[in-house]
Formats: structure tokens, sequence, C-alpha cells
């Protein structure tokens, strides 16, 4: 490690010879930076921390952080967010004074509602008024900068001192890890990182607990919630966030193999394998439950109900008898400014604590009871498996055919792209990075590992910057990363595609383009057909033709391998073959697919 010595209480055992022997407050951030080992920024450039730039690259020597430079602040959070999913660490994002804090608010609020430990670090001032440049650092400078992003992030701070920056840094650190995990904003300000160090400045001690423990659950509320699951005829397991542990998906396994309870995986991280014959996500099993688990949900309506999108009228799925549990912290991220928490839900039991420990004891306390229980009861369980078993393959089954459906349309239907991809990379150690291509993938592929997917897409114009994160993340492993690319998101950041290339992180892109901002031109549809207005003008302010975007051209122009545009599917193979090739090479690969609407 460059640049603090961790066995050292004090700033100032430098062990690169080459170092100035001059030191200033910005090299105290890296001596923490290294220290709580965050081994990536990703920055656009700022003058605001040019004093902190200075000393990552020369007192830190670019090592624990090496810099990531993005053409824009959203991808730069973006990639954190991505980062901290498939790693389940933190890395930092290092934004600039006000403009740059404005320009990445979006991808930090996802990174809010998306439970990410982003360390998102800015710089204002100088505060002193007597050391501002003229115009410049007044325009750029708020009052307290903290406030432009207070209301989506876990905490922000911005310290008067250099003494007060590593106690800062430390509850910065602790706050964003501790769950339900956020983005956290920590300013520094200008001079304070310019200044001459004239005295040590103590860095928290190493052996200091930086997060702490996770939160049990009650034991009678869990050996009450385990006598609900096995007195329950149909109980339903529904999982939303429970896999941001990766611990924690095999010991659900357990829990749904137990008792042979259907999985419903919302999938915003990893929570099931998808062709485990329990998993029953998009089925109709909810329909039929008489007891619904909720295991890290934090909207619990969406899941459990349709939506008539014309009217906005939402019908449960549930029977009106079915007894709502819950395990998990959604009563600990409320905020007063954003309603991301849904409608409020009436539960018979609900267990705040984190599933990571929660399950593996409700596992072992449902076991307790089943091995205790009658002949009956076991055969029971046995036929509820076969049950649901049968249900499983027959969804497999019927979801495969219908992909198969207009098999030789061009442009190619969603499901002929999503079994070509598969086809094309089920033979590797594969990682998907966001999109689901309208959930084709989980309902074809074999998820079968946590690392797989680290949860499905977000929103538009984050999709990209989070899915360079995740490749960022698996970088060196020899895992093939895939990115399944909307084209409407990638026009947000198409600059992205050239940090791949500019620092040598391999992925294929395969894109998802229909040529329009789609999603939105299903409203308009909606709209004509409710209001009888003409069908032909809801594509006006929606499509991107006349001229079409060249995705594969505009790859190789920053650098990476591409081929397309590509409209019969008997095309896509060979060429995701070819692709996948180069980035086994080391080599950012691009393939433009073209598709149907539907």
């Amino acid at each position: 490690m460059v640049g603090v010595d961790t066995n050292s209480a004090a700033v100032g055992e430098r062990v690169s010879a080459a170092a100035p022997s001059r030191r200033y407050g910005s090299d105290v951030i890296v001596d923490l930076l290294k220290q709580f080992e965050i081994p990536y920024a990703a920055l656009n450039p700022g003058a605001s921390y040019r004093g902190l730039h200075d000393s990552l690259v020369n007192y830190g020597g670019n090592v624990m952080p090496e810099l990531v430079l993005c053409p824009h602040e959203e991808i730069a959070v973006g990639m954190a967010h991505g980062f901290a999913k498939a790693s389940q660490k933190p890395m930092a994002a290092i934004v600039h004074d006000v403009v740059g804090l404005l320009h990445s608010c979006m991808a930090i609020y996802y990174a809010y509602i998306d439970r990410a430990p982003v360390l998102i670090l800015g710089a204002t001032g100088p505060m002193n008024e007597a050391k501002r440049r003229p115009r410049i650092d007044w325009i750029h400078t708020a009052n307290v900068q903290g406030n432009a992003v207070r209301e989506y992030t876990k905490w922000d701070d911005q310290p008067s001192s250099i003494e007060g920056v590593p106690s800062s840094f430390a509850r910065a650190y602790r706050v964003a890890l501790t769950e339900p995990q956020g983005p956290v904003y920590l300013c520094f300000d200008a001079q304070l990182q310019e200044d001459p160090l004239e005295r040590h400045v103590r860095l928290p001690s190493p052996g200091a607990s930086r997060v702490p423990t996770r939160m049990a659950a009650d034991p009678a509320a869990l050996d009450r919630l385990a006598a609900m699951l096995v007195d329950a005829e149909r109980p339903v397991i529904l999982a939303e966030y429970l896999g941001r542990d990766c611990c924690a998906v095999p010991e659900l396994v357990r829990l749904a193999e137990a008792l042979s309870i259907p999985v419903v995986d919302v999938r915003a991280r990893h929570n099931f394998p998808t062709n485990h014959p329990l998993n029953m996500t998009h089925t109709d099993v909810l329909e039929e439950a008489d007891l619904l688990l909720a295991l890290d949900v934090r909207d619990l309506e969406r899941p459990t109900t349709r939506l008539e999108s014309t009217t906005r009228e939402v019908q449960s799925r549930l029977p009106t008898d079915c007894v709502f549990a819950d395990i998990g912290f959604s009563d600990l991220e409320l905020s007063s400014w954003s309603m991301d928490y849904g409608r409020y839900q009436e539960t018979t039991l609900s267990i705040l604590a984190d599933t990571s420990l929660a399950v593996p004891a409700l596992a072992d306390l449902v076991s307790e009871r089943v091995a205790a229980s009658g002949q009956s009861k076991r055969d029971r369980l046995a036929a509820r498996r076969a049950d649901i078993t049968g249900r499983h393959a027959a969804a497999r089954a019927r979801w495969l055919d219908q992909a198969r459906r207009d098999w030789d349309a061009a442009p190619m239907t969603t499901g002929r792209l999503a079994l070509e991809i598969w086809e094309a990379i089920k033979g590797e150690d594969w990682v998907l990075t966001a999109n689901t291509l309208r959930e084709w993938v989980p309902k074809l592929w074999d998820i079968d590992a946590w690392y797989r997917h680290p949860g499905k897409e977000l929103g538009t114009a984050t999709q990209i910057g989070i899915s360079l994160g995740v490749a960022l993340a698996h970088k060196g492993t020899g895992r093939l990363v895939v990115d399944i690319a909307p084209d409407g998101d990638l026009m947000f950041d198409a600059g992205a595609l050239w940090v791949a290339a500019k620092h040598e992180i391999p992925m294929l892109v395969v894109m998802f383009n229909n040529r329009a901002y789609y999603n939105d031109w299903e409203h308009q549809i909606r709209m004509a057909r409710l209001r009888g207005t003409p069908l032909e003008r809801a594509n006006i302010g929606m499509d991107m033709r006349d001229p079409a975007p060249d995705f594969a051209g505009l790859a190789r122009s920053m650098g990476w391998y591409a081929e397309g545009p590509i409209e019969h599917g008997g095309e896509l193979g060979p060429a995701l073959r070819r692709a996948i090739a180069q980035v086994k090479e080391g080599k950012p690969a691009l393939v433009d697919s073209i598709t149907r609407f539907r």
C-alpha cells in the first residue's frame, strides 16, 4: 500500500521514497481512502478538488484508489453504484463542487433507492471568501452544498478543519455500509485540501470497528413466524433485496426447500436460482397464497398487484384472506421527500431485522418443526413440492415456446434476442449487468449464482454507468460480462463507451435497439386509444429514426470492436461469438441488434 502506514495512527509515515517531503490537507484524504481500502475513484475533472486530484496521482501513486476518468458525473456515480452491487464493496465517485454535484443528482437518487453504498466525495469554496477567485469560485460555491442531495443520501458532511476529516470519513463509511445501505456525500473545502499540513493529523485506528454488527430478529417473533409458515397451506415467499448479501441466497433456498414454499423473486438483487423447481416468479402463484412472507421488500404493492396503466387502476393479486408477514428494513429507510416506499401495507407480523441473519435462523426453526411433525405433514409437503415443480417446468416450457414464436421475423423479437444471447454465453462463466429484456432473461436463462446478475435495471440514463461498474468489479476474473443495452439508455451517456476502452474494461454490449423510447411510446398509444386520437401519431417525439443512431460506428470511434446493425436473428449468433472472442482478448465489444417493438 502506498501513502500510509496502516500500523500508525498518524499521517506522516510515507512509503513512497519519491513522494515530496511536504504534505497537504488532501494527502490526509488519500490516506483515508487507502486505509479503508477504496479500490477505485471515478471522476469527471474539476478544479474544486485539484488538491485532492494531485494527491491521488502523486502522493497516492494512483493506486488504491485508482482513478477512472468519466465524461459525465452520472457515469461516475453509476459506476460506483454498479461496482458496489457486484462486489459488495464500496468505491468512490468524485464530483466537482456545485455543478458536478448537480450533474450527478439523478445517479445519486437511484443509488439511494437501490440501497447502493456509494462514497461520493465533493468539494466547495474556498469557504474563506478572501481566497476565492473572482466569479468562478463564487458561482460554484453553496452555503451548505449537501442540501442538494440531502433528501436522498443517508448522510452528508462538510468538515471545517483538516482535523475533522478523518472522523467524518470514518462515519461516512460506517453509515454507507450499515444496513440498509446507501450513498453518502462528503464535501471538502478547496482551501482545506490545498493548504500545507503544519501538524500531524490522527487517522482512525486500523483496528477499530468500521461497521456495526448486523441487526438480529426478535427470537419470539421469529418462532411465531416459523409456526405460521408450517401451519400455512399455501405460503409464498417474496424476495427483493435479500441477495445484497451473497451468503443469504443459499439460505433462502434452504428455507424454501424445508417447507416446499414457492418463491417469487422481484430481482432488485439475485435472490433465488431461476431454474430452481420452487421458483414461481412470473406465474399466478400469488393468486392462491394464504400467507405471504416478504423478505427485504421495499414496496410490497407493486409485485402483488395488477396495474391497468391507462386508467391507473390497481387490483390485488392476493386472496382477500391472505396474511402478510415481513422481515427487513422498510421502516428504517423512509424519506420525507421521496415517496419511493409506496402505499402503506398492513402486516400481521413485521420483523425488523437483517434477512442475512433472520433467514438462516428461520430455516433452522422450520426444519426443526418439520422434523418433529407427523408423516401426514411431510406427505403434504412432498405433494406440494411435486405440484410446484410441475408448474415451474410447465411455465418454463411455455415461455420457451413463446420466445420461439415469429422466429424468423426481421427485426427480431426480444424473445429470440434473449435466446441467441443465452446460446452464445451459456458455456461461459458469465455475468449479466442489469437489463433483463422485458423479463425474458429470468424466464429463459439459468441464473444459478448470486454474481450472475447483481439486480435488474433502473431508470433510463442509469444502465450503462451501472454496467460499467459491474464490469469493473469483475475485471481480471475471466468472467464474461454482458450488458444488454437499451438504445434510449445509451443515447443519454454514449460517452460511457469511451471509459471501457480507456481503462481496458472488457465487456460485451448487446444492443436492445428498437429505435425508440418505446416505453413512453406505449403510454402514448394508450392515450391515443383512450382519447380516440390517431395511433399513427403516437411515435412523434418518441422514435429514434431519421437518422437512426449508428451504435456500432459510435463504439468503433471510441476504441471498441463492434458489429451491426443486425436485424435477422440468424446473423446474430455468429456476430456474438466473434465479439466474445474479442472480449476474451481484453477488448470491449458491441453488437447492435435491432428488435421489434414487442
